[in-house]
């Protein structure tokens, strides 16, 4: 059963390598840590929900809307096959109802925000930005090529858009849902700047990422997406 219908677009995702340890006390029973070239990844994603539909429903004034989340990379094994998957450490969203569905059904850590973004084009050229406000004003801004092209095979962009799950933690048992989309098309970014304090922002555990360079910035294209309805793992 489809949970929610929506499109993702314009994600800009920015990518840093972490300590591993660091996320194991947020890991959901029955899922191991997922690696890309032996380094662990956590990822700050923001982007735009469009048209978005709950069990069918348009909810008047909740179509369209800014997220932003922090996340990290998981996998599960299923009947000798792996699923590879998404923990969210904090998803931050502009409207409170928002926050009080996906906390109510899927246990998520929405938090509601003051949010804006500007989506620009230009002659040859994307200008990008997501802001969300947490006493400051933080934000993700980025600059690219105004084409798309199809992502390469292995490749980095591959390994942190293709997770098809989403898993939770929970007291006593781990949840799981499905995420299902095409391949994304990417972007060349050319530059970026980051006003974020991860301190402030999602605690002490991520304070250090104030103090490294991101390993990779990326923007996809996104696409229409389903979000199946969870169910319980264990």
């Amino acid at each position: 059963m489809n949970f929610l219908k929506a499109e993702w677009r314009k994600l800009a995702i920015i990518n840093y390598e972490i300590n591993p340890d660091l996320l194991l006390k947020y890991l959901p029973d029955g899922t191991e840590l997922d690696f890309y070239k032996d380094k662990c990844y956590v990822s700050l994603v923001g982007f735009m929900f469009l048209n978005t539909k709950l069990l069918g429903i348009s909810i008047p004034f909740h179509r369209n809307f800014e997220e932003v989340n922090l996340r990290f990379y998981v996998k599960k094994k299923e009947n000798g096959i792996w699923k590879r998957g998404v923990v969210f450490i904090k998803e931050i969203v502009p409207k409170p109802a928002l926050s009080f569905v996906a906390n109510s059904v899927y246990k998520e850590n929405y938090h509601t925000m003051p949010m804006k973004n500007i989506i620009h084009e230009k002659e040859d050229e994307l200008l990008i930005k997501y802001s969300w406000k947490d006493k400051s004003w933080h934000s993700i801004q980025l600059t690219t090529d105004r084409i798309a092209k199809p992502m390469k095979a292995d490749s980095e962009f591959e390994f942190i858009t293709e997770h098809y799950f989403g898993f939770t933690k929970k007291e006593n048992n781990t949840s799981e849902y499905e995420v299902c989309h095409p391949k994304w098309d990417c972007y060349e970014v050319k530059e970026y700047q980051l006003e974020i304090d991860f301190h402030k922002v999602y605690g002490k555990d991520f304070e250090c990422l104030n103090h490294q360079e991101p390993i990779s910035v990326m923007l996809a294209e996104g696409s229409e997406i389903e979000v199946k309805t969870k169910k319980y793992i264990i």
